[in-house]
């Protein structure tokens, strides 16, 4: 074996020793995201959101995917605020099986169809329901149209798993 393999090998199980050593020292402290909203910045938190979050260093993320105003059969009403509120159900759904809580939601990007501020007051108001004071990051996108013609609002999560 060649002398730069031996090396590369040895560094490799220092490596992973190291890992699996602060692996096991975790407290459950390491395990909760930190929210971050600097006093010389703009307060979001009215507006339901944080300005960033924090997740920690040993924490498995999932992603899920966009989710739309459809019920249990596919249906879409044509009221936006209907719709928020079924995607933020949807929503809860799609982290319960995941076995996840809202608390656990580092970041939100949620694409709204024909954005204006009249419908602002419906988002900030759901996403204040469905996560108190344990507001994530997130970023609002105004989009002509959405996947499917009748949906007006679609909501992605990044979520930290325990």
């Amino acid at each position: 074996m060649s002398r730069a393999i031996k090396h590369l090998l040895i560094g490799g199980i220092i490596i992973m020793t190291t890992g699996v050593q602060n692996m096991t020292t975790a407290n459950a402290d390491d395990r909760k995201l930190t929210i971050v909203n600097p006093q010389t910045l703009y307060d979001p938190t009215p507006n339901g959101y944080s300005t960033a979050v924090i997740v920690p260093r040993q924490a498995r993320l999932a992603y899920i995917s966009g989710q739309g105003g459809q019920d249990g059969t596919g249906t879409l009403s044509p009221d936006f605020a209907v719709q928020v509120k079924q995607a933020y159900a949807n929503l809860s759904a799609a982290l319960d099986a995941l076995g996840a809580r809202p608390d656990q939601v580092a970041k939100l990007t949620v694409f709204v169809v024909d954005h204006d501020m009249s419908k602002l007051e419906v988002l900030t108001r759901n996403v204040k329901e469905m996560f108190g004071d344990a507001l994530p990051a997130q970023t609002l996108i105004p989009v002509p149209k959405l996947a499917i013609d009748p949906m007006l609002f679609e909501v992605e999560a990044v979520v930290m798993l325990e």
